[in-house]
């Protein structure tokens, strides 16, 4: 895709956080209470994970994330993004193709969450092979002093 050659994957650097976080913002990927901070990125990291950034060439610019992380029994594949003044133009391809590419390499099973109502996004997950996982709901406690004793 000719589009795709003004773009390249890269692993991310520290100094592309405010770049991610903006992009994660303005996507709705990252609200307060996800705790989406540097040091959360930096945490999983060393744990295995790989946070992966779509750049413009010419600007040297992230335009957009895809965050696996690993658990040692499967990879998550969290904040998967593009800049939204990006969005349509096939940019999601190549950073998914290499986001899935790691899963192969290191031979773990890859699951992601996505909306119901974001078709968009399922469409183009179940075409690169994603299956819905019964119906299971997703629950979490953001805020540990919830947790009931």
């Amino acid at each position: 895709m000719e589009n795709e050659l003004a773009f390249t994957v890269r692993d991310y650097w520290a100094a592309d956080y405010p770049h991610v976080a903006d992009i994660w913002e303005r996507t709705g990927m990252s609200t307060p209470g996800r705790g989406d901070s540097a040091e959360v990125v930096e945490n999983t990291l060393r744990h295995n994970g790989r946070l992966l950034v779509l750049v413009d060439k010419a600007s040297d610019t992230v335009v957009g994330t895809s965050w696996l992380t690993n658990d040692g029994r499967r990879l998550y594949l969290h904040h998967f993004a593009i800049d939204p003044k990006f969005q349509g133009g096939g940019l999601s391809k190549p950073l998914l193709r290499e986001s899935l590419q790691i899963a192969k390499e290191i031979g773990l099973q890859v699951k992601l969450e996505v909306h119901h109502d974001n078709e968009r996004a399922i469409h183009f997950y179940e075409k690169a092979g994603f299956k819905r996982l019964g119906d299971y709901d997703v629950y979490i406690i953001r805020d540990l002093s919830d947790i009931k004793e």
